[in-house]
């Protein structure tokens, strides 16, 4: 609707705002406490979430341009996918039969919607695409490079550093011959509060909750802008759209609840350990006492 095709201007508009929002809130207002680091640790474990959250968002940003808001939504359902595969790959998940064919009715889900699609484009599912996969890795990084370190931030530094290459020699040049561009403070400021508020209401929902109740809550937000591109934005949602997302939708909530039985047997596991420990804790504690009243009578 503005006609400003520039994904990569937007996103480090976006992120510029949300660093220089979080600066004054940390610095300034001292409303949470700086994550300190050293430069090693943040070169291996930061610099390369950065750089993929980058290639992530520059490219998802740029499927818009080439397709609707509904179908990009609908591909986005292959997330779980990428991840799992990736996990595997990596050896952070473990191979399972029954989880490989609910990956593949996702799959097949997906496949069904993309044959339905009215706006269908070979350059923009493969911009989405990449955007996937790149996402899937991040967070499998994200997994192994800053769980197992204790360790929770935003990378938005190296985010920035790795937006600005390709924006030099892609859209810089384009934007500098075009003169007749005039900045709306209005429209980008709103765009830019609505992309922080959505990075804080994530790292609040994760934080009280888990990342699981985030996937749970995507496929409710998925459904939402589907219903709002279509009545709102007018797009065009076909019947067989509606079928194959329909089964992607059946099998990501699947794999959402099984992961959630997972790990409620695995609280469940833990809680039952603990307990033995306290038991045998318990009656080795009743057993040295009864030892030390035997020594006692023998002295006497």
């Amino acid at each position: 609707m503005y006609n400003w095709p520039y994904p990569i201007s937007l996103t480090m508009i976006h992120m510029s705002f949300c660093a220089s929002l979080a600066f004054v809130l940390i610095k300034v207002f001292k409303v949470v406490e700086p994550v300190s680091m050293s430069r090693e640790m943040y070169i291996s474990s930061v610099v390369p979430i950065g750089a993929l959250y980058s290639l992530s968002l520059w490219l998802s940003n740029s499927a818009y341009i080439y397709l609707s808001v509904s179908f990009i939504q609908m591909l986005k359902a292959l997330m779980p996918v990428a991840v799992y595969s990736i996990g595997v790959a990596l050896k952070r998940e473990s191979f399972k039969t029954d989880t490989m064919a609910n990956m593949l009715s996702i799959s097949v889900g997906v496949a069904i919607a993309a044959y339905g699609e009215a706006r269908f484009d070979v350059w923009g599912v493969m911009l989405q695409l990449g955007a996937v996969a790149f996402e899937a890795t991040r967070l499998v990084l994200i997994q192994i490079l800053l769980t197992s370190k204790g360790i929770t931030l935003n990378p938005i530094t190296s985010f920035l550093v790795f937006l600005f290459i390709p924006w030099i020699f892609v859209e810089y040049p384009v934007l500098r011959e075009t003169s007749s561009f005039h900045f709306d403070f209005v429209v980008f400021g709103t765009n830019s509060f609505c992309a922080f508020a959505l990075n804080l209401a994530v790292f609040l929902l994760v934080g009280k909750t888990s990342a699981l109740t985030m996937n749970v809550a995507g496929v409710v937000k998925d459904w939402l802008l589907i219903a709002f591109s279509w009545s709102v934005i007018k797009d065009t949602v076909t019947p067989i759209n509606l079928v194959g997302y329909g089964l992607a939708f059946l099998g990501v909530a699947y794999y959402n609840h099984a992961k959630l039985q997972a790990l409620k047997a695995k609280e469940a596991q833990k809680k039952t350990q603990q307990a033995d420990d306290e038991e045998q804790g318990r009656l080795l504690e009743e057993r040295e006492s009864e030892g030390n009243g035997k020594r006692s009578e023998s002295q006497n």
